[in-house]
């Protein structure tokens, strides 16, 4: 599903997408890739089989995704630190 939300004078698209577990290696192909942990400093991620376990239980679900809101780094950042941010959106 795709529609679109106003920011400002702007239209945005809004998706929602089904969550799928797959490899990393065939998610990137050949692309480049890093690991962003300078967030472990402040704060502490969450214990690493509640991160996982969290994970698994969005995999089958649809969620929305939005360039500003709610993007895949707000995603992640949920599962690994129980809240969603991005330094993408705020600009920090």
């Amino acid at each position: 599903g795709k529609h679109k939300v106003k920011l400002g004078a702007y239209e945005v698209p809004v998706f929602t997408r089904m969550v799928k577990k797959e490899r990393l290696k065939k998610v990137v192909r050949r692309k480049k890739w890093r690991v962003n942990n300078k967030s472990d400093v402040s704060p502490d991620p969450l214990p690493v089989q509640e991160i996982m376990s969290r994970a698994e239980d969005c995999v089958g679900k649809e969620v929305i995704y939005c360039s500003f809101g709610r993007n895949c780094e707000h995603f992640v950042t949920n599962l690994r630190y129980g809240e969603g941010v991005s330094e993408q959106v705020s600009g920090t």
